[in-house]
């Protein structure tokens, strides 16, 4: 039903889906960081919980919609090229976090373990200017996969497999979307419409990718099983390397521990119900 009706709205053309993707998701993006008109202060136990929650749909979404059916579907079953994607898509994230400070460092104003000088004082009020703009860019660049990912969905053709990845990530980009703008907060931005611009800025990211990724797998067939390990591989460093890492540092481990799984079952019910 949804995935006829979507066809009937926006044709069959799978770039114009991906666009309609990468919109959905980054509005997701905007909707979360905009939460911080409502929720003014959320504690830092809510927000292990709701990023916990957007790390189990990422995970789940890795294996449902991008590994098992690029394996099964757009390979013929060999995995190789899925898994070398896998590996690739990790890899690319590794080497961009080396150019960008991990975000949550630069959150909380603390220097990474592995920076020389472990003693100087980092304090994100001190210097405002260089520390928002890394953020930026580390959020922006944590925002590549997931467009990547719904784009290379679409690019398929298999509507009623991309939408429920679709929904999943934009589901879990709410919580991603108000994480970034009490960060920014927290950084010393106190204006609240800055805040949400800084979200609003993350988020927009995944329409050209989302756009890009949807194009590039629809030009060159041959690449689809790669992109769809790619995308996944991205999203799975990015929950191991970053997701996990922050919401277990503060003591709330059970709470966001919880809210993953609660975030995988979430993810499952989707990918059956809607594919």
């Amino acid at each position: 039903m949804i995935p006829e009706l979507f066809v009937e709205w926006f044709g069959t053309n799978p770039v114009v889906h991906g666009l309609v993707g990468g919109l959905v998701i980054a509005g997701m993006n905007l909707l979360g960081a905009s939460l911080i008109f409502v929720w003014r202060d959320p504690s830092e136990r809510a927000l292990d919980g709701t990023l916990g929650f957007a790390a189990g749909v990422m995970l789940a979404a890795a294996f449902t919609s991008l590994i098992v059916p690029g394996i099964e579907n757009y390979s013929g079953g060999n995995p190789i090229p899925v898994l070398v994607g896998v590996l690739l898509g990790a890899a690319a994230l590794d080497r961009s976090d080396g150019l960008v400070p991990h975000a949550h460092y630069l959150l909380t104003g603390q220097r990474r373990p592995d920076a020389a000088d472990p003693d100087a004082d980092l304090s994100v009020t001190d210097e405002r200017l260089t520390p928002v703009v890394l953020f930026i860019l580390a959020i922006t660049l944590h925002n590549v996969p997931e467009g990547l990912a719904v784009g290379v969905g679409f690019g398929t053709g298999d509507v009623a497999g991309a939408i429920p990845l679709m929904l999943a990530i934009g589901i879990q980009n709410v919580p991603e979307g108000l994480a970034v703008s009490v960060a920014a907060v927290n950084a010393g931005l106190d204006r609240r419409a800055y805040a949400v611009l800084t979200g609003i800025r993350s988020g927009v990211v995944e329409i050209p990718v989302a756009v890009l990724g949807a194009y590039a797998v629809g030009a060159v067939s041959a690449l689809l099983p790669y992109a769809m390990g790619f995308a996944a591989g991205a999203m799975l460093f990015v929950i191991s390397d970053e997701i996990i890492p922050e919401t277990h540092a503060g003591g709330h481990e059970r709470i966001a521990t919880l809210g993953t799984i609660v975030g995988v079952v979430v993810m499952l019910y989707l990918d059956i119900s809607l594919g």
